[in-house]
């Protein structure tokens, strides 16, 4: 698995991103229509247009400390992950993963495990001692991945963009790298 970060500047004043890689991420979108519907991020799940993408991944960058990483498996895009380099609460020492999404066609190959394990080294090669995320509450599958995966759950709060039902889970970092 090769994982490339989206230039920030691929998002400012307007720009576009390339059709293609538009493309790929709008299909990856639209294929994880059960997390779609759980999110409400989009107005329509079961139609996730281009455009919407491309806006929903320009606010993501617009934070300071945000990153959007590409995860290509055979040069075929099968996931996506948005950290943020710290949180924007200042008593929050952690980054945060605040999206890890995979290709439906793609699960259950490994690629989210890998994808978080990439993310988890890079903070850790970087000296940070923990990495946090929230899960939505009503989305059972993914509480049971980062649980697997041996993140714990520290707190159960609203997220800050919708006030959505979340579960805030951290990893400690540790040291050496995560395997993957």
């Amino acid at each position: 698995m090769i994982v490339e970060a989206l230039a920030p500047k691929a998002l400012e004043d307007g720009a576009a991103l390339p059709g293609a890689l538009l493309t790929e991420l709008t299909a990856l979108y639209a294929s994880a229509e059960e997390f779609q519907q759980l999110s409400g991020d989009f107005p329509d799940p079961s139609d996730i247009r281009p455009e919407q993408v491309a806006a929903a991944l320009a606010e993501e960058l617009a934070q300071p400390g945000a990153e959007v990483l590409l995860a290509r498996s055979e040069g075929r895009l099968v996931a996506v992950a948005v950290t943020l380099d710290r949180h924007p609460d200042p008593a929050d020492p952690d980054p945060w993963l605040g999206l890890l999404m995979v290709h439906a066609d793609e699960r259950r190959a490994g690629h989210g495990r890998r994808l978080a394990a990439y993310v988890e080294d890079r903070f850790r090669a970087g000296g940070r001692t923990g990495l946090r995320l929230a899960v939505l509450e009503n989305n059972p599958k993914a509480l049971a991945f980062w649980t697997a995966l041996g993140y714990e759950e520290t707190a159960r709060r609203p997220d800050l963009a919708h006030g959505r039902a979340c579960v805030v889970m951290r990893k400690s970092l540790g040291q050496g790298p995560s395997g993957g």
